[in-house]
């Protein structure tokens, strides 16, 4: 990273959590050249397919500690 790019990560690194979040976001926008309207249908449709299964009762639904320690483990550490 040259120096230009050090400084504004380290602003960045400043910035109240959410407004990371937000730049962090946009900067990942930038990199994708065009929006794919079928994919953002296809994410939404799968969304609420989501909270639909979550609402109804059949989600499994795991805590995320849980979730987490399997990671570590697969992980090896």
């Amino acid at each position: 990273m040259d120096t230009q790019s050090q400084q504004l990560l380290a602003t960045a690194l400043g910035m109240p959590e959410s407004d990371r979040a937000a730049l962090a976001a946009s900067l990942l926008r930038s990199l994708d050249p065009a929006d794919d309207p079928q994919a953002d249908a296809a994410w939404a449709a799968e969304i609420q397919r989501r909270i639909e299964s979550i609402d109804n009762g059949t989600a499994e639904l795991r805590p995320w500690d849980d979730v987490m320690s399997e990671m570590r483990q697969r992980r090896g550490g």
